[in-house]
């Protein structure tokens, strides 16, 4: 389940890679626009422009960016930022690898397997997703051209 901090920082990634190209948003801006709460919005957004998601400005005329083009941001990478490793268990995953402490065989546990299953499913959604596909699929959405599709 996503925490309440990933999905503000999702929504305002959006308002940003909406804007892109066009110069720096203001955060008052940003927390208007979607009805964030400002300070914890400031603190979200200097975490991923410290891992280089976004840029910022200072000054007259400054703000927060996109780092990169929309289409080079995706999920995956913005998720693993605020919320660390997308695998549901230690023991699937692939940067935080723990063994679960009451495992008698990690090679035969049927947990394991379905857990890591999901985990290769959730990466490939979210790693194949950017910004800008979330847009296009947003603008169909309001023309009535789209349905949820993700197969598994």
């Amino acid at each position: 389940m996503l925490a309440q901090k990933s999905k503000y920082a999702l929504r305002a990634l959006l308002v940003l890679a909406k804007e892109y190209g066009q110069g720096p948003v203001l955060i008052s801006d940003i927390a208007h626009r979607e009805a964030l709460p400002q300070k914890f919005l400031e603190l979200i957004l200097l975490e991923l422009r410290n891992h280089g998601i976004l840029g910022s400005k200072k000054g007259k005329g400054g703000g927060y960016f996109l780092a990169r083009r929309p289409e080079l941001v995706h999920l995956g990478e913005v998720l693993r930022v605020l919320e660390g490793p997308l695998a549901p268990l230690p023991c699937v995953s692939k940067t935080a690898y723990v063994r679960c402490a009451e495992c008698r065989d990690e090679r035969t546990c049927g947990i394991r397997m379905v857990m890591k299953d999901v985990r290769d499913a959730t990466a490939r959604i979210l790693d194949q997703t950017s910004l800008a596909d979330i847009l296009k699929r947003v603008e169909l959405a309001v023309e009535g051209k789209e349905a949820l599709n993700y197969a598994i």
